[in-house]
């Protein structure tokens, strides 16, 4: 039996290396490979997938999960990387290999179209591309077999969760979001941004963000930053690497962008070093995930603490610039509230109905009740019925975001679901950390890191993620603990 684990074991790192390999090639793609590449790069992505794909349903490999399933019975480690092999195993045979290399090749083809057509703003030379990518993305589903094509998407993402349970979560979700943010527009007071909108040269951005970023405890030596057309975190342990992007004329841009994936990046870098290449090794789901980005970001990001120690080594990186600017007026205006275009600079109360705009579109999409040639149209309407403003362009309409170029069906709901569990992880943190906010006004960030990898990154996918969720606060996912954490913070901001 022993050597038998060892086989197994085997071919999961194989299987992670041959994956961690495709992330290179895809960062490499979004940082710094010759536009010319294009068709050079979908071809070695679709050759990896294909071989990755090979080795995941190779028959000899589901023997050896079989074999070792039985020796199971008391090893709770084990148990869990056998759930994770066997279903990644269950799915990859039902998806042709063709298939999957097919899809891969139409993504990176798509990917490079999305970013041309978005500087453009040029809807019609992407369409054709991704109609490709979701006829071939539903094919996947179909192959899967679940009775509902969305949840066999959803589950490649936030395993264990279904559109209908998003369907009612969000639901209550929009409609409380909706009355809070009806409160603050209706508000007495009237916080300004303008203070963010005064000129940031892009080395002190990039040299305050390094900053932060290592006071968080992201090393340097296992990562890099670089910047993207769209923020992104790639790769695991050892090698994470962050992007980010600058506007000298706003600095949210940047400096939420960058804790936003600084946060992500400490999950991959405090996996467990003896499992993160097996299968329940890895992060528990992209919700997971998205709550820890979302935990630095926002959480203590946007928090007065936070910026009672930050706001002095901001104002040292741009001497003059933000002299004038007290502790409490740059909190105020780093948590604006208004309904803008742009996701990922939207607030923390019309984020999550950026989010749930997406999934219903994407939803319609995978049904077939929504053709993509419609799609602009259909994003203009949501963006007026749920936050009252229309986009000027699709350059920040419906052009605005990769992951449909990617593929990515089913992921969008994750980044609401971060938001969720993020809210009730606060929660049993500063029940651990009483102190929090005086080690936080003292630039004290290495606690946090430490709770969150206790608590959230080693665990890796040991338990699915709402069994972790329950374990860590003792109650299911649910809006709750967000809201109110929004709208005591908001009612404090804007003073009603």
């Amino acid at each position: 039996m022993t050597e038998t684990r060892e086989k197994f074991y085997a071919r999961c790192e194989e299987i992670h290396d041959l994956q961690e390999i495709q992330q290179l090639l895809e960062w490499d793609q979004q940082v710094i490979m010759p536009r010319k590449g294009a068709e050079q790069r979908a071809n070695q992505q679709a050759a990896l997938a294909a071989l990755a794909h090979r080795r995941l349903t190779d028959p000899a490999f589901g023997e050896l999960v079989r074999a070792v399933e039985t020796g199971v019975a008391g090893d709770e480690v084990l148990a869990a990387d056998l759930r994770e092999a066997r279903r990644a195993h269950d799915r990859a045979v039902k998806i042709p290999e063709a298939l999957v290399a097919e899809r891969a090749k139409a993504c990176a083809l798509a990917q490079v179209a999305w970013e041309e057509a978005k500087a453009q703003d040029d809807f019609a030379s992407f369409e054709p591309h991704v109609a490709k990518v979701l006829d071939l993305t539903r094919r996947v589903a179909e192959a899967v077999g679940t009775e509902n094509r969305y949840d066999a998407l959803l589950d490649e993402y936030e395993p264990g969760m279904t559109e209908a349970e998003l369907k009612v979560l969000f639901s209550d979700l929009r409609d409380r979001l909706v009355r809070l943010m009806d409160k603050i527009l209706g508000a007495p007071r009237k916080p300004s941004q303008d203070v963010l909108k005064r000129h940031y040269p892009e080395a002190g951005q990039e040299a305050f963000g390094i900053r932060v970023a290592r006071d968080m405890g992201y090393d340097f030596d296992a990562g890099r930053l670089d910047r993207s057309v769209h923020p992104f975190t790639s790769g695991t342990f050892g090698d994470v690497r962050i992007t980010t992007r600058y506007d000298e004329r706003y600095l949210n841009t940047a400096l939420f962008g960058t804790l936003h994936e600084a946060g992500h990046a400490l999950y991959e870098q405090g996996l467990d070093p003896a499992r993160y290449r097996h299968p329940a090794g890895a992060y528990a789901s992209l919700g997971v995930h998205e709550s820890q980005s979302r935990f630095w970001e926002n959480l203590l990001g946007r928090s007065g603490p936070f910026w009672r120690h930050y706001l002095p080594v901001l104002q040292g990186h741009f001497p003059g610039v933000l002299d004038d600017v007290t502790v409490d007026a740059f909190c105020a205006a780093v948590n604006v509230c208004q309904p803008s275009f742009i996701r990922v600079e939207a607030d923390e109360v019309t984020y999550n109905l950026h989010i749930i705009l997406r999934f219903e579109l994407e939803s319609a999409l995978v049904s077939g009740a929504l053709g993509t040639k419609d799609l602009p149209a259909a994003w203009n309407e949501k963006m007026k019925a749920f936050l009252g403003i229309t986009p000027p362009s699709n350059q920040v309409g419906v052009l605005q975001d990769i992951h449909w170029s990617a593929g990515l069906f089913g992921y969008f709901p994750t980044y609401a679901l971060g938001n969720l569990y993020a809210a009730q992880f606060m929660e049993v943190l500063r029940r651990d950390l009483p102190d929090l906010d005086e080690r936080l006004s003292e630039g004290e960030l290495l606690p946090v890191r430490s709770w969150l990898a206790e608590n959230v990154h080693r665990q890796g996918r040991t338990y699915l993620p709402q069994d972790l969720c329950r374990r860590i606060t003792g109650r299911p996912l649910s809006a709750d603990a967000s809201m109110a954490y929004l709208g005591t913070k908001f009612a404090e901001v804007y003073g009603f």
